[in-house]
C-alpha cells in the first residue's frame, strides 16, 4: 500500500453513482436472465469510471463499486443459507434512537427508518458459492487500470459486523458460531482480492451504527456485540498481510438527521484492533468534523495510516480545496504527514439506485479533493 512519502495522495471510499444505461441494463438483466449485453456495458463502464477518477486527480482508485447492487446486502446473493422475507419488516436499529426523535421527518423523507424493511433470515448452513462475479469484477477493476495506467487500485468487500444488517439467524445454535460462518464465508472473497494484486477495503458501517441501540440495553452490550464482530473480521482477514488492508468505518451513509451516532473516541479501539494498514474514517460530516481532536490524545500504531474523509456525500456543497487542505493538516500535523491519504466521508452511491448528489457534483467534489491535497502538500512539505 503506497503512503504519502513525497506528497499527499487522494482516494475515496468506494461507491459512485453508477450511469443511467448501466442501471437499466442491469435491471433488464435481472428480470430476464439475458446478461451479455449488460456484462459488456458494465466493463465499458468501469474503464470509463477509473479513467475519469484518475483524470480528476484521484490517485488510488477503485470500479465505483458497478458490480454490486449495493455496499452490504450484495454478499446475500454470493451466500449460501439466507432466505428473503419480504412480508417481514425488520427494524431500522442501526438508526439508533434518531428513528423516535425525528420520526415525523423519517416517516415523510426516510419511511423505512419509521416502518422498517423487509430482510433475511439465515436458515442453513453459510458458505460463499458466487465466484464468478468477484472474479468479474476483480478482472474489470484490473482492466481498466492498465488500460488507464493507474497503478494503485482498491475493492471493497462488506465486514462480518454489516452482513445481513436487516437479518436474524434462525440457523446457528448462538451468536459466536452465526458470525465466525459469516467470516468463513468472507474469507474466500477477502482471499480472492489479494490473490488478485488489489489492495482490500472492508467496509463496516455497522459495527457504528449499531452503538446508540445497543447503548440502550447497557455500554457492555456493545463492547460484547462489536468485539465479537471484531475477532471474527481478523479470523476472516488471517493470511493477508495488513499492508494489502484498507478498514472503512462511518457514522451512517443515510441522509436523515444524525443525534444518536457514536462518537469516535468510544470506539476508536475498536477500530485499531481491525488488523488493517490504513483506517477509512468518516470526518467531514458536520456531527464528526471536530473529531480530529480525538487524535491528539489516540495514538496511530507506527506504520498505520489515517484515511480521514475531508470531502462529504452529505451535503451538494462542494468543498473550498483551501478548507480540504486545512482538514488534512490538521491530521497530518498529529499523525505525521507520510501516515495521511486524503479521503471521502463514505460512498456516493452506497446502493445501486441511489444517488447521494448529482455525478456533475461528484466529479467536483473529486477535483476539490485533489486541489486540496496539492495545497496540503505545499504547507506539509514547503
Amino acid at each position: 500500500m503506497k503512503r504519502s512519502e513525497e506528497r499527499i495522495l487522494t482516494t475515496h471510499v468506494g461507491s459512485l453513482v453508477r450511469p443511467a444505461a448501466l442501471l437499466e441494463l442491469s435491471a433488464n438483466a435481472r428480470e430476464t436472465g439475458e446478461r451479455a449485453e449488460y456484462e459488456a456495458y458494465l466493463t465499458k463502464s468501469v474503464a470509463d469510471v477509473v479513467a475519469r477518477q484518475a483524470k480528476a486527480g484521484i490517485d488510488i482508485v477503485n470500479d465505483g463499486e458497478f458490480g454490486k447492487l449495493g455496499w452490504a446486502n450484495y454478499i446475500l446473493d454470493r451466500l449460501s443459507g439466507f432466505e428473503f422475507r419480504p412480508d417481514k419488516l425488520y427494524p431500522a436499529t442501526w438508526l439508533g434512537r434518531d428513528r423516535v426523535r425525528f420520526r415525523d421527518f423519517m416517516a415523510k423523507e426516510f419511511p423505512r427508518g419509521v416502518s422498517g424493511s423487509p430482510g433475511h433470515a439465515c436458515v442453513g448452513e453459510i458458505r460463499y458459492e458466487d465466484r464468478q462475479s468477484v472474479r468479474r469484477d476483480l478482472a474489470n477493476l484490473k482492466a481498466a487500470a492498465a488500460r488507464t495506467k493507474v497503478e494503485d487500485v482498491f475493492f471493497t468487500s462488506v465486514a462480518p459486523a454489516s452482513v445481513g444488517y436487516d437479518a436474524e439467524n434462525e440457523y446457528y445454535k448462538s451468536e459466536r458460531d452465526y458470525v465466525f460462518a459469516i467470516a468463513n464465508a468472507l474469507r474466500e472473497e477477502y482471499r480472492a482480492v489479494h490473490e488478485a494484486g488489489v489492495v482490500l477495503q472492508v467496509d463496516d458501517a455497522v459495527l457504528a451504527n449499531m452503538y446508540d441501540h445497543l447503548v440502550q440495553q447497557s455500554p457492555a452490550r456493545y463492547r460484547e456485540w462489536a468485539e465479537l464482530r471484531v475477532d471474527a473480521l481478523n479470523h476472516a482477514l488471517e493470511g493477508i498481510p495488513e499492508d494489502r488492508i484498507r478498514y472503512h468505518i462511518c457514522f451512517g451513509s443515510w441522509h436523515v438527521p444524525h443525534v444518536a451516532d457514536a462518537e469516535l473516541k468510544d470506539i476508536v479501539d475498536l477500530i485499531l484492533k481491525v488488523k488493517a494498514g490504513a483506517y477509512s474514517i468518516e470526518a467531514a460530516n458536520v456531527r464528526h468534523e471536530h473529531e480530529w481532536h480525538v487524535w491528539e490524545t489516540v495514538k496511530l500504531p507506527k506504520d498505520k495510516i489515517l484515511i480521514p474523509g475531508v470531502i462529504t456525500h452529505h451535503t451538494v456543497t462542494v468543498e473550498h480545496p483551501q478548507l480540504v487542505a486545512e482538514r488534512i493538516v490538521n491530521f497530518a500535523r498529529l499523525v505525521g504527514r507520510e501516515n495521511v491519504i486524503a479521503g471521502t466521508d463514505c460512498g456516493f452511491a452506497q446502493m445501486e439506485s441511489i444517488q447521494r448528489v448529482h455525478p456533475s457534483i461528484v466529479w467536483a467534489k473529486f477535483e476539490s479533493l485533489a486541489e486540496g491535497a496539492r495545497l496540503a502538500t505545499k504547507a506539509l512539505w514547503g
